[in-house]
C-alpha cells in the first residue's frame, strides 16, 4: 500500500511539473511576415537594400529558394494560420459557392493555429496587420496589437489592443508604424518573460511594410537617395548577377514584360500622380529626366521601408538575445506575396506637391520597380507566376538547426500551408486534423519532409499547379503554359506544345483539386 501511494504521488507531482519540464526544450516560435516584399529585396537574396540583421539570420540559418505564398495578402494569411488553402476555408473564390468566399468566414473546423497551441501549453501573441475574419483574441490569441490602418504609416486611425479600439494617432507626432510594431513585439515578449517565463511563446508578426503607400522616414530615404538613378534595367541585372553568385536561382532570367502593368488599372490615379508616373515598365533610357527622377525617388522610399524593417527587427532580435531566448526561438521570415505593380490612390489621397514619402502622399512602386523587386521572375502580386507567389523564407533556430547547416539553401518546394503543420510538429501539439500542408521540420536538420502530391494556386482566375518540377500556369485571360522548374525557374520556355502529356495531367489535376474544394462546401 505505501508503494502504491508513493506511485500515485509521483504521478501527481509529475503532472504538476509537466508544463515547465515538457516545454523546456520546445522552441519559441516567431513568425514575421512582410507585406508586398519582393523575392530579391533582401541582401541575402541578391538585393542591394541593406538588411544586415536578416542577412545574419540567413547566414546562420537556412534560406528556402522555392517557398511559396498564395499571391495575395488575405488568402496567404488564411493559409498561413489555418494550414489550408484559402479556398478550403472560404477565404478566396470558388465558382458556384455562395458567399463567394473572397473574405468570408472560416468554417468551424478550421480554427487558427493558436487554438491548437493553447492545448500544447503555448501562449500566442499577434502584432500588426490582420486581414482575417473575426478578431485576434476571439480567434485564440492571448494578446493582440492589431494595426488596422494600412494606408497611414505616420498617423493610423484604426488600431486595436486585445480587440478593443485605441485612439487615433494624430498628425505631427514622431510615430512610424514599423517602429511601433517592433516596440509592441518587444513589449509583449517582455511581458511574457515576466509573467510566463516557463511557458513557450508563439508570436505572429504581420508587418505593414513595404506595402503602399510609400511612406518612410526622411533619414532612411536619404540613405538611398542616389542609389537608383541608374534605373531599373541596371538594378535588375545587378540583382540577377548576385542571385546567380549566391546560387539561389540558376538558368535564364525572364524578360521584362513591357505590356504588364497594374493588375487592376486606374488611369485616373496614374494621371493624378503627374507626368513622372508610368503605367508600364518602359526601358530606362526612353524615360524623360522628370520620369527618371520621380521613379528613382519611389524606389528609394521602398528601399527605406525595407531597411527600416531590418533595423527594427534588429532591436527585437537583440531583446531575445538579452533575455536568453534567441537560441531556442525558431524565427521564420517571409512575405505574403510578390512585390506589387499596383498604382492607386486611396484613403487620404495624394498631394503631388508634398514631399515624396511623407504622410500627404500616396505613391505606389508600380510595374517598373516591382519587376526589379521580383527579380528574376515574371509578373507581380495577384498573379501566380513565380513573381507573384515566390517569397524568400529565412529559418533561424540555433538549438534546432545544426551549425554545419548554417547558410544552407533549401531547394525543396514548400508553401505557407506548411507553416501550421510545422509549428504544431515542433510544439508537439496533437491533433487529428489533416492539413493541406506538410511539416517542414525535417528540413531544419537536413532530413527529407513528407512527400506532397502538388502545390495549387487560384486567385482572380489566375491559376497554377506544381507537381514535382512541372508547373502549369495561366493568367485570367490567357492559355495554360507549362514549365520545367528544374532548369527554368524563371518560366522563360513554355513547353505546352512539346509536352502534351504533362500539361494534360496537370490541368486535370488542377481541376480535380478545385472540384474537391467545391464539394467540401456543398456538404
Amino acid at each position: 500500500m505505501p508503494n502504491r501511494l508513493l506511485s500515485i504521488l509521483i504521478v501527481a507531482l509529475s503532472s504538476l511539473l509537466l508544463p515547465g519540464d515538457a516545454t523546456a526544450q520546445r522552441p519559441n516560435i516567431l513568425l514575421i511576415m512582410a507585406d508586398d516584399l519582393g523575392y530579391s529585396d533582401l541582401g541575402c537574396y541578391g538585393g542591394e537594400i541593406e538588411t544586415p540583421n536578416l542577412d545574419q539570420l540567413a547566414s546562420d540559418g537556412l534560406r528556402f529558394t522555392r517557398f511559396y505564398n498564395t499571391g495575395r495578402c488575405w488568402p496567404t494569411r488564411a493559409s498561413l494560420l489555418t494550414g489550408f488553402y484559402a479556398q478550403q476555408v472560404m477565404r478566396d473564390k470558388l465558382p458556384g459557392i455562395e458567399p463567394t468566399g473572397i473574405r468570408g468566414t472560416r468554417p468551424e473546423w478550421a480554427p487558427l493555429v493558436p487554438v491548437y497551441l493553447k492545448e500544447a501549453g503555448y501562449r500566442s501573441y499577434h502584432i500588426g496587420k490582420w486581414h482575417i475574419d473575426s478578431m485576434p483574441i476571439k480567434s485564440g490569441f492571448d494578446h493582440s496589437y492589431f494595426l488596422g490602418d494600412q494606408a497611414r504609416f505616420f498617423s493610423p486611425k484604426r488600431r486595436f489592443l486585445n480587440d478593443k479600439a485605441l485612439p487615433e494617432i494624430p498628425r505631427g507626432t514622431d510615430y512610424y508604424a514599423t517602429t511601433d510594431l517592433a516596440d509592441r513585439m518587444i513589449e509583449s515578449l517582455q511581458q511574457h518573460t515576466t509573467d510566463h517565463q516557463e511557458t513557450p511563446f508563439f508570436q505572429y508578426v504581420a508587418l505593414t511594410a513595404p506595402h503602399f503607400p510609400l511612406h518612410a522616414l526622411p533619414r532612411d530615404i536619404e540613405k538611398y537617395r542616389a542609389r537608383y538613378t541608374d534605373g531599373w534595367d541596371v538594378a535588375r541585372q545587378s540583382r540577377w548577377d548576385r542571385i546567380k553568385e549566391l546560387g539561389i536561382v540558376q538558368g535564364k532570367m525572364s524578360e521584362v514584360e513591357k505590356q504588364t502593368g497594374a493588375p487592376n488599372p486606374r488611369p485616373k490615379d496614374i494621371e493624378a500622380y503627374g507626368p513622372g508616373e508610368l503605367a508600364f515598365p518602359a526601358p530606362w533610357n526612353e524615360l524623360t529626366d522628370e520620369q527618371k527622377d520621380f521613379q528613382a525617388t519611389k524606389m528609394a522610399i521602398h528601399a527605406a521601408m525595407v531597411d527600416r524593417i531590418d533595423q527594427e527587427l534588429g532591436r527585437v532580435f537583440q531583446h531575445l538575445r538579452d533575455t536568453d531566448q534567441f537560441d531556442n526561438t525558431l524565427i521564420l521570415f517571409f512575405s505574403d506575396n510578390g512585390c506589387s505593380s499596383e498604382l492607386m490612390i486611396r484613403d487620404d489621397g495624394h498631394d503631388p506637391n508634398a514631399t515624396p514619402g511623407s504622410a500627404d502622399t500616396h505613391l505606389c512602386l508600380g510595374p517598373g520597380w516591382s519587376t526589379v523587386c521580383n527579380t528574376p521572375f515574371r509578373k507581380h502580386k495577384s498573379w501566380v507566376h513565380e513573381g507573384g507567389v515566390a517569397t524568400p523564407l529565412i529559418a533561424h533556430w540555433p538549438k534546432g538547426i545544426p551549425t554545419t547547416a548554417a547558410g544552407t539553401l533549401v531547394e525543396t518546394p514548400a508553401h505557407v500551408v506548411d507553416i501550421v503543420p510545422t509549428v504544431l510538429d515542433l510544439a508537439e501539439a496533437t491533433t487529428e486534423t489533416r492539413f493541406a500542408g506538410v511539416s517542414l521540420s525535417p528540413l531544419l536538420d537536413g532530413s527529407s519532409p513528407k512527400s506532397r502530391d502538388y502545390i495549387w494556386w487560384s486567385h482572380e482566375n489566375n491559376n497554377a499547379i506544381q507537381v514535382g518540377n512541372w508547373k502549369a500556369v495561366k493568367t485570367s485571360k490567357g492559355a495554360w503554359e507549362l514549365y520545367d522548374l528544374s532548369n527554368d525557374r524563371c518560366e522563360t520556355e513554355n513547353l505546352v506544345e512539346s509536352h502534351p502529356g504533362p500539361i494534360a495531367e496537370l490541368k486535370s489535376k488542377w481541376q480535380d483539386v478545385q472540384n474537391e474544394f467545391i464539394e467540401l462546401h456543398k456538404k
